[in-house]
């Protein structure tokens, strides 16, 4: 199964990025997810479950740790690729 992760992190800073912005990036680029897209408000990644599982699992933690007051994430199944079903 294919999972698309969504999510932002807060406080935001207009003037200098926080460094629970910077640790999530981190996590997120580091986690072995594909279409990983991050932005000044709003971050997507995809890949296998249990690979998405652990990612929201590690930038949960490591962005609460680093000064997040809140976290919002989705989490969506996306369709597998022809032929991936099967596997």
């Amino acid at each position: 199964m294919r999972l698309r992760v969504e999510f932002t992190t807060e406080p935001f800073d207009l003037d200098e990025t926080p460094d629970h912005a910077v640790v999530a990036r981190e996590v997120i680029r580091t986690a072995g997810l594909e279409a990983v897209d991050v932005g000044p408000f709003g971050n997507t990644a995809e890949g296998g479950a249990e690979t998405v599982i652990a990612a929201v699992g590690a930038l949960l933690r490591r962005t609460l740790e680093s000064g997040a007051t809140r976290v919002t994430l989705q989490v969506n199944v996306v369709d597998e690729p022809a032929g991936e079903a099967a596997r």
